[in-house]
């Protein structure tokens, strides 16, 4: 993961709200309205926390619609920012593959 482009991505306005709340799976326009965050932004900042590997594509679910929706879940469960001399570090703990299977599963269950 490229220290830059992660730090970058958390100074973004917005960015650490979508973080936060994407701990369950949320569609873009989920996380606009929870967050009341333009639609247009909430895209883009979907797509800038997902090319820094903060944000992940979890799935895509039939909307109440009877459209393909994309949903999103974050990828980490902690970024730690050090400062060591003049050096930047960025230590990233994603998230455990069990965790997301079990996440997964309860989803599942909750929704019959």
């Amino acid at each position: 993961m490229e220290s830059d482009r992660t730090l970058s991505a958390l100074g973004n306005e917005y960015n650490p709200d979508i973080l936060r709340a994407a701990e369950e799976p949320h569609s873009a326009q989920e996380f606009s309205e929870m967050l009341d965050i333009p639609i247009a932004t909430c895209y883009r900042r979907i797509e800038e926390l997902t090319g820094a590997g903060l944000l992940e594509l979890h799935d895509r679910v039939l909307s109440d619609e009877h459209r393909r929706t994309n949903v999103y879940r974050r990828d980490i469960d902690e970024v730690v920012i050090s400062f060591e001399g003049n050096d930047l570090n960025i230590k990233v703990e994603e998230r455990p593959e069990v965790k997301n299977k079990l996440d997964d599963v309860w989803r599942r269950i909750s929704q019959d």
